[in-house]
């Protein structure tokens, strides 16, 4: 079972050129009705975004507790990224990264490109760090990518290492702005979103189907289940957040601002974002 995110398609690069020719379409092969065949075009597009330049051991096993994350000067664990953009962050995703000679393995954290904090992880099974151990934990458009067996337990686990007052800051699409956008005659948010994607290039245009566009949330990018408010907040429930403060919030606006801002703008017309604050004060 895939439990990393598989991410929107990056923007395409050129093809390759004959001489004398055009640059060859970048989406010849490309069938937005066929979302089976274009899971393994994501695949590639993941293993393009998993190469890097350098990959350093910093340690050869995990941080556990509290002080062992101080000593590496990490404060919180961000899901779903190969390159944390957080200064006190460290990256996990399922899928390792890797050089023409070199790549990661799950166990160690090491240094990527020389300056971004990685490890692998499986949030199927549980999280090896100690309870309390963690001040913030960040999840970009993850939970969408697993079905409720695996997110509940998960979330759970991201209960259990948050230290009292730690944040959990959660975004992913939100079904709500998808079934507005259908209802609504005007397109208004289809129409934004598709020029979005074709400005980032992300594929060809998407048809302009109001059908299309709420079966592609579902079907599309490996997606297993698309959340709502309500439906954030029962799966937080389900795992134990019931004694935390539970706030809907904006686009890099947060309890925190150092994890709010890593948001990404690229996701920005399509999401909610959650945040869950552990009771006990400051963390």
């Amino acid at each position: 079972m895939a439990t990393t995110a598989q991410p929107e398609p990056a923007p395409a690069r050129p093809g390759p050129t004959a001489p004398g020719s055009a640059a060859a379409d970048p989406f010849a092969d490309w069938d937005w009705e066929d979302p089976e065949g274009l899971s393994a075009r994501t695949d590639r597009f993941t293993e393009d975004l998993a190469r890097c330049r350098s990959i350093d051991l910093v340690r050869p096993e995990l941080p556990y507790t509290h002080q062992d994350f101080q000593s590496l000067g990490i404060t919180g664990v961000e899901f779903a990224a190969f390159r944390t953009r957080h200064p006190h962050g460290l990256g996990t995703d399922l899928v390792g990264l890797h050089t023409d000679q070199d790549a990661t393995r799950p166990g160690p954290v090491y240094r990527i490109d020389g300056a971004h904090l990685f490890t692998q992880l499986d949030i199927s099974k549980p999280l090896p760090f100690a309870d309390r151990s963690v001040d913030w934990v960040y999840a970009e458009h993850l939970i969408e990518h697993v079905p409720l067996g695996v997110a509940v337990p998960w979330l759970a686990e991201v209960r259990r290492i948050l230290r009292p007052g730690g944040l959990l800051r959660l975004t992913t699409p939100d079904l709500a702005r998808y079934i507005d956008g259908y209802l609504d005659r005007r397109e208004q948010f289809f129409n934004r979103h598709r020029r979005r994607l074709r400005t980032m290039r992300v594929g060809p245009p998407m048809p302009e189907r109001r059908a299309f566009m709420l079966n592609q949330i579902f079907y599309h990018f490996g997606h297993r289940w698309i959340y709502d408010e309500a439906e954030l907040r029962y799966v937080l429930d389900r795992a134990g957040f019931a004694e935390f403060a539970i706030e809907r919030r904006a686009f890099q606006d947060g309890a925190r601002p150092d994890v709010a801002d890593l948001d990404t703008a690229f996701r920005k017309d399509e999401s909610i974002y959650l945040e869950a604050v552990a009771p006990g004060g400051a963390s």
